[in-house]
């Protein structure tokens, strides 16, 4: 009696088994109507032709039964994706298109509450369009997988996991297919493939971790390889896409996943030896700075300092590429670049630059002496780092100017590289009062290079002393102004501000000991006509930054004193070292009568030099020696 009883139900289970696997057009009415209603609901979406789309009536009834029965969805989902499989298989892709239409209208229309019941079935899906040989099929399921990441879900999901999606979108980032036009739809589709990931998982915590560096290792190498091998031709171009997903991909980045995101660039710009052409590099890292928090742009500072220690024994053009980078990237972001640790910055260019001294003399940088290097190429990076200390002084406060000065100079006490280090002091100009600028710790100690035996370094003191105090950038304007006296009386146009109260006092307490080391400075025999040009220029610079009737006095003084020195019979100077100080003597006292005050000054000056016959020694100091000439003035 059981088994009678079991038949009928067994049949209709056949029933229904056999019907999952037919189409609607080849039933009967009454076994049809024995399917549950949300397979004949899904079932009428198909037309008899492909080409004809998606039925939109019975589509927007589908749509109806979903939103009124939503614990059906998972079924629903199941039976679409059950559908697409089995066209697939077939290689009916016009039937498979139909059916993502489908399954993203649903989700669509479908509530954020009951999305999750959709969501598996729907990535199953896509899974296997990607891993199906065609690649309309594999854009066909990306440009899905977009449309299911714009979409904002309330209800967290513990289970998802999207880690064969970035496998694949990175993979198709690579794709090198043989048709160029194929090459790079695949290639835009990878691209916003990943962009979709990114925005589908970075803001959620219950997600997969984004950040996490098997993942970073692959999305960022795929997203540089498009920016390296295209160029910006269009909107959809791979190159285009790629800046814009890279873009958003580190403005998402908190603090915690900065370096998962820097440390593949660096790696893919080593690999594939970037460093060199330089110009990739730059463009990779401007992209990083202005995408990324500025609160955070002192950590991709510290990993290309830590990268630049790295490859200390790379070849000179890696770590000049590297310190390039460095030096854009400090520029870029001004403020907060530096981070806390300022003098480890410092502390880290000035050992690179203290290395590559060492192989420029050795000839190698390997300590086994097998590679060789030249001294144009440790050259050029000296002077890239050089100029990356400048870049990075540029974003420091004033009070921290002075301290890294003092820092660099008493860090390299090689002379040979002093004379470099003249370039970055640009950075150290001061728009505040030079009490600040210059306070007691660093002056004296500045002042007393001057006095040091080697020419080059109390050169290198004189400029940087007179970057420092000239604010209004005047010594640009005194390149006219030699060691001799003008024959035509010039009137010399200067930038002047009032003397400030704190500029006063700043006189008043170093005058006398910066006159006194002027002095000194003027007695070396080793100087040379590049020392009495920057002698003209600091004193120059002194009478118009702190113009008033007390330092002119002062400064007349100093050239009187410099006068008897230059005439002193007592003096062991060379006939060209008292000829550079009457050149400096007469230089600074007829600019000095065309700034002004006093007036007997330069009533003197105008009328010796407008006497109609006169004899005059003109002193030409030049590199090869001193002439002496007499010339007739008229």
């Amino acid at each position: 009696m059981s088994a009678v009883s079991q038949a009928p139900r067994r049949l209709l289970q056949d029933c229904c088994s056999v019907l999952d696997h037919q189409t609607p057009g080849g039933l009967c009415g009454c076994c049809w109507a024995l399917r549950p209603r949300y397979k004949r609901l899904v079932d009428n979406i198909f037309p008899e032709d492909p080409e004809d789309g998606l039925v939109k009536a019975n589509m927007e009834k589908l749509t109806f039964f979903a939103l009124s029965a939503p614990e059906k969805l998972d079924r629903i989902a199941a039976y679409l994706s059950e559908r697409l499989t089995r066209e697939l298989n077939r290689h009916r892709y016009g039937y498979v298109c139909i059916a993502m239409e489908a399954m993203e209208q649903l989700l669509l229309a479908c509530h954020c509450q009951s999305i999750n019941l959709l969501v598996e079935s729907f990535l199953s899906t896509l899974r296997l369009l990607l891993e199906a040989d065609k690649p309309h099929l594999h854009i066909l399921a990306t440009n899905s997988f977009v449309k299911f990441a714009n979409i904002e879900e309330d209800t967290p999901s513990y289970h998802r996991s999207y880690d064969f999606f970035v496998s694949r979108f990175s993979e198709m980032c690579h794709s090198e297919h043989e048709d160029l036009d194929v090459q790079n739809r695949i290639r835009v589709s990878g691209i916003r493939g990943l962009q979709g990931v990114v925005r589908k998982t970075v803001d959620d915590e219950l997600q997969v971790n984004i950040w996490e560096p098997r993942h970073m290792e692959q999305i960022v190498p795929a997203l540089l390889v498009n920016l390296q091998q295209h160029t910006h031709a269009d909107s959809e171009s791979p190159a285009e896409q790629t800046e814009v997903c890279f873009r958003e991909l580190l403005g998402r980045a908190a603090y915690g996943h900065i370096n998962n995101a820097i440390r593949p660039v660096l790696m893919h710009l080593d690999s594939h030896r970037l460093w060199e052409g330089r110009s990739f590099a730059v463009q990779c890292f401007q992209i990083i700075m202005y995408s990324i928090q500025s609160q955070h742009s002192h950590l991709v500072i510290q990993q290309l300092l830590g990268h630049l220690d790295a490859n200390s024994r790379s070849p000179a053009s890696v770590r000049a590429g590297i310190v390039e980078v460095l030096s854009e990237a400090a520029v870029i972001e001004a403020t907060g670049s530096v981070g806390p640790t300022v003098l480890e910055v410092f502390n880290t260019l000035l050992r690179q630059l203290r290395q590559s001294v060492d192989y420029q003399l050795t000839g190698y940088y390997d300590n086994a002496g097998k590679r060789r290097t030249t001294s144009r190429e440790e050259k050029t990076l000296q002077d890239a780092v050089i100029k990356t200390i400048g870049s990075f002084a540029n974003t420091l406060p004033i009070y921290q100017r002075s301290e890294v000065m003092l820092f660099i100079m008493g860090k390299i006490p090689v002379p040979g590289i002093y004379p470099a280090l003249g370039s970055p002091n640009a950075g150290y100009h001061s728009h505040l009062n030079l009490l600040t600028a210059l306070p007691s710790s660093f002056l004296e100690p500045l002042l007393s290079f001057t006095l040091m035996e080697d020419p080059e370094i109390r050169l290198l003191v004189l400029s940087i002393l007179t970057s420092l105090i000239d604010r209004c950038h005047n010594a640009a304007r005194l390149a006219a102004v030699r060691s001799r006296l003008n024959r035509h009386n010039t009137q010399q146009h200067f930038l002047e501000d009032r003397c400030s109260r704190q500029d006063n006092l700043f006189i008043r307490k170093h005058a006398q000991r910066l006159y006194r080391h002027v002095y000194l400075t003027c007695k070396e025999e080793s100087s040379g006509r590049g020392h009495y040009q920057a002698l003209i220029t600091l004193l120059a610079v002194l009478s118009v930054e702190l113009a008033n009737e007390e330092v002119v006095v002062d400064l007349i003084r100093l050239v009187l004193a410099l006068q008897e020195l230059a005439l002193s019979s007592q003096e062991c100077l060379s006939v060209f070292n008292r000829c550079g100080v009457h050149a400096v003597c007469a230089a600074f006292i007829n600019l000095l009568s065309q700034l002004g005050p006093p007036p007997p000054l330069h009533q003197h000056v105008t009328q010796v030099r407008r006497w109609s016959v006169c004899v005059c020694v003109c002193v030409c100091v030049c590199d090869e020696g001193v002439y002496m000439h007499k010339i007739r003035c008229s």
